[in-house]
C-alpha cells in the first residue's frame, strides 16, 4: 500500500519518531547520488598501543608507532598488514587535546571527536564531534546524516562512552552495534513499515510540549534552561520527521551478494568486526551516508567489546596492555593491534578497489579515514596514535610518518607507583583539533577552527 506522507499529520510523525531518538543514526537511508562525494571515517581502538622502550628486545618489532620519521620510516609489525597501502597513509604522533591531557586514558574516548574539556570527575559536559560538524553540511543529502556504530551499543557513561559521535549540544549520539538490525535499517526495511512507524501515535510529542509549556513557568531559571536542552532535542526530532517524509516512499537501495555474517556478536570476533567493516562499506557504497564512525571498544574493559581478543586466542583485550611487564607481554598486546590493522586493511581495500560511480578513480580516492586513539603508552593521554588514510582528491599527501613528539615519546611497562598520565612533562603535543580543522577543510567546509585549535595543521 502506497502512503502519501505529506498528507499525513506533522504530530503523527512527531509521534512515530519518538523511538528514533534513540537511534539518531538511522534518521534517513539512501541516495542523491552526485559525482565524487566526499566521505569521512572515524574509528577508535581502546586502551592505548604497544610503546616499549627502545632498549626493550620488544622495540623493534612491536612498538606501534614507526621507526623513522617522513618519508624514511619502516612500520611494524602492529602495523605491517596495513603496508599495501603505505602510499595512501600518514602516521602521526605528538597530537592530543589540551584539555584532558592530565586525565587518565580511560576517561577519553568521549572527547576523541570533540576536544571537549570532559574533565576527570564531577561536572561533565560534552561538545559537537568532528563527524556530526561534517554531517551538520552533507547529510541533507543522504538518507543517512550519519552511521553511528560501536561495538558495544548504545551511549554508554559520561567518561564511559560507547559511541563516538556527540551532537552539537554535546549529547551523546546511540550507536548501533547489531549487524543484522543496521543490515535490515539499511537494505530490507519496506517502505511501507517505515511510513507506519512514522505515523503512530500521533499525538504524545504535541501533549508534551504543552505540558512542557506550562511547565516551564513554574521553574527555576537552572531548571528552565535543563528544559530547554531537551526541547532542542524534540525540535531536531522535529526537523528528522520533516526529512524523512521526504524519503520514506525512495526504494532502499539493493545491494549485491554481501558475505557477511550478519547473525554474529562480539565473541565470534574476526567474523564481528569483518560485518561492521563491511556493513559501513555497503553503507558508502550504497550512499546511503557518507559519514560513519565506529567505536571498537570501549575503554577501561567494561563491556562486550574486551572480548574481540579472542580472535587471537587471548581472554580479555583490556588485559593484555596490563601485562606487558609480563614475558612476551609487548608481543601479546602487538599481536592484538596487528589484528585490528588486518580487518581494518581489509575494509580499506574494499574502498581502493571500489570504482566510483559515475566518475574516475576509486572510493578510497574520496574518502578520508580516521584510525586512533586517545591514549598512547599506559594510560598516557598524550602522543595519541593516528592513522589517516586516503582523500587522495582532497589534497593529502601521504606516504609519510609526521613524528610531532619527536624524542618525547614515553613508553615503558608500568610496575605500580605514578601512571605516566600523572608524570609533569616539560613539552606540549600540538592540538589534534588543528589536524580535524584541516580535515574539514579538505572535505570541503568553510572551516578555521574546530574546538580549542589553533589553526590548521599545515604538513598534511
Amino acid at each position: 500500500m502506497w502512503i502519501d506522507l505529506d498528507k499525513l499529520d506533522r504530530r503523527r510523525f512527531l509521534r512515530g519518531t519518538a523511538a528514533a531518538l534513540a537511534l539518531p543514526c538511522f534518521e534517513s537511508f539512501g541516495s542523491l547520488r552526485r559525482e565524487h562525494p566526499k566521505r569521512l571515517v572515524c574509528a577508535y581502538q581502546p586502551d592505548g598501543v604497544p610503546m616499549p622502550l627502545p632498549d626493550d628486545p620488544a622495540y623493534e618489532d612491536w612498538s606501534w608507532f614507526p621507526h623513522g620519521s617522513g618519508r624514511d620510516f619502516r612500520l611494524t609489525k602492529c602495523l605491517e598488514p596495513l603496508a599495501p597501502l603505505r602510499d595512501r597513509m600518514t602516521v602521526l604522533s605528538g597530537l592530543s587535546h589540551p584539555r584532558v591531557r592530565a586525565v587518565h586514558g580511560h576517561s577519553n574516548a568521549d572527547q576523541f571527536l570533540t576536544g571537549a574539556d570532559t574533565g576527570a570527575r564531577d561536572d561533565y559536559k560534552n561538545s559537537i564531534s568532528l563527524d556530526q560538524e561534517y554531517a551538520a553540511r552533507v547529510g541533507h543529502e543522504t538518507r543517512f546524516a550519519s552511521l553511528v556504530m560501536s561495538t558495544d551499543g548504545g551511549t554508554g557513561t559520561a567518561r564511559g562512552a560507547h559511541t563516538l559521535s556527540f551532537d552539537r549540544q554535546g549529547r551523546a549520539i546511540p550507536a548501533a552495534h547489531k549487524p543484522k538490525q543496521i543490515f535490515d535499517a539499511l537494505f530490507v526495511t519496506s517502505d511501507e513499515d517505515a511510513a507506519r512507524r512514522l505515523a503512530l501515535d500521533e499525538s504524545a510529542l504535541d501533549d508534551l510540549l504543552e505540558d512542557a509549556r506550562a511547565l516551564r513557568k513554574s521553574l527555576s531559571s537552572h531548571d528552565r534552561a535543563s528544559l530547554d536542552d531537551y526541547l532542542d532535542a524534540v525540535r531536531a526530532t522535529e526537523h528528522q520527521v520533516q526529512k524523512a517524509k521526504r524519503w520514506v516512499n525512495v526504494p532502499l537501495p539493493k545491494v549485491a551478494d554481501h558475505d557477511l555474517q550478519l547473525e554474529v556478536g562480539p565473541e565470534d570476533s574476526r567474523n564481528y568486526l569483518q560485518a561492521m567493516f563491511g556493513l559501513m562499506f555497503l553503507a558508502l557504497q550504497t550512499d546511503s551516508t557518507r559519514v560513519v564512525t565506529y567505536q571498537i571498544g570501549r575503554e577501561n574493559s567494561v563491556g562486550i567489546s574486551d572480548y574481540l581478543s579472542r580472535a587471537i586466542g587471548f581472554p580479555l583485550a583490556h588485559q593484555l596492555s596490563h601485562e606487558t611487564k609480563n614475558p612476551g607481554g609487548w608481543k601479546n598486546f602487538g599481536v592484538y593491534c596487528r589484528f585490528l590493522s588486518e580487518e581494518l586493511h581489509r575494509f580499506l581495500d574494499k574502498l581502493a578497489a571500489t570504482p566510483e560511480a559515475g566518475g574516475d578513480g576509486h572510493m578510497l580516492d574520496n574518502t578520508l579515514v580516521l584510525f586512533g586513539s586517545a591514549s598512547s603508552a599506559f594510560h598516557l593521554s598524550r602522543n595519541y596514535p593516528l592513522l589517516l588514510f586516503g582523500g587522495d582528491n582532497m589534497g593529502f599527501e601521504h606516504g609519510r610518518y609526521l613524528n610531532y613528539a619527536g624524542a618525547n615519546v614515553f613508553g615503558g611497562s608500568w610496575s605500580g607507583g605514578t601512571e605516566p598520565w600523572q608524570r609533569e612533562f616539560d613539552y606540549e603535543d600540538q592540538p589534534l583539533s588543528n589536524l580535524y580543522v584541516r580535515m574539514l577543510q579538505r572535505l570541503g567546509v568553510d572551516a578555521e577552527a574546530f574546538a580549542d585549535s589553533t589553526g590548521a595543521l599545515a604538513d598534511i
